[in-house]
């Protein structure tokens, strides 16, 4: 019965390779600890105390490690039998926890995936100000999970990185260490669009067949994270797949 229960649950989602990925992903994280220091640390004009030195190392580790722990919490609340549809990204803070239709599909909430909820440092952000990540299922990765409709994956997005932290970023992962892809179109909507209720709207998984994340040259494909610049006002956006589908 519990088996059945989770079958049906996961439906198309290939839960064993969102394991592999996981593992992967932390594999990764850890190998960024160190080089996303460099991309991050003060010029002759900053601050060279090694304490700050050290807290910049620390903080700059939790780009790419803090959505694996997201990611870890979903795959939890999905083998637990709740679906993909009715998660919901509700923030602790603003009393949005009392939004939840039920508490048992809230990410954030002790009762549902029990994640930290957490701001990326401002010594990554462009305005030096703490990042917000936003989550939502409003694009897809070519070459990530399915294609077409039902293919949108859920996305863990940070935007207004700077320049350096982007290339570092890239440079890690093997899309390339000078340039930064530069998406086609400007989605900058998306990805300010929150997977949560708000108490008068609620979050409704698209219906259609959702954009790419396309540079024009396939350079993102498959990566299920990287940092690519807007195709609009340019500003360099981080994105990590917490699940695909």
């Amino acid at each position: 019965m519990r088996k059945a229960c989770f079958e049906k649950a996961i439906g198309s989602i290939r839960y064993a390779d969102q394991r592999g990925n996981i593992l992967f992903l932390i594999l990764v994280a850890v190998a960024l600890f160190a080089a996303l220091f460099y991309a991050v640390r003060p010029s002759s004009d900053d601050d060279s105390n090694v304490g700050s030195n050290k807290i910049r190392l620390i903080n700059s580790a939790k780009i790419t490690q803090y959505p694996v722990s997201v990611s870890m919490k979903v795959v939890g609340m999905i083998s637990s039998g709740v679906p993909v549809n009715k998660i919901r990204f509700n923030r602790p803070s603003n009393d949005e926890f009392d939004n939840l239709d039920s508490t048992d599909i809230g990410v954030f909430h002790p009762d549902g995936g029990n994640a930290t909820y957490d701001s990326a440092p401002e010594n990554v952000m462009a305005d030096g100000q703490p990042g917000e990540w936003v989550f939502n299922a409003e694009l897809e990765v070519p070459g990530i999970g399915l294609t077409g409709l039902g293919g949108n994956d859920i996305i863990a997005y940070l935007v207004g990185l700077k320049k350096r932290v982007c290339l570092k970023i890239n440079e890690e992962y093997g899309i390339g260490s000078s340039t930064i892809p530069k998406l086609k179109s400007c989605h900058l909507a998306k990805y300010k669009t929150r997977m949560y209720d708000d108490g008068s709207n609620d979050y409704e998984m698209p219906g259609e067949d959702v954009p790419d994340i396309d540079d024009g040259t396939g350079s993102l494909n498959g990566q299920p994270f990287g940092c690519f610049q807007d195709g609009g006002d340019g500003d360099y956006v981080y994105y990590h797949v917490i699940l695909e589908r």
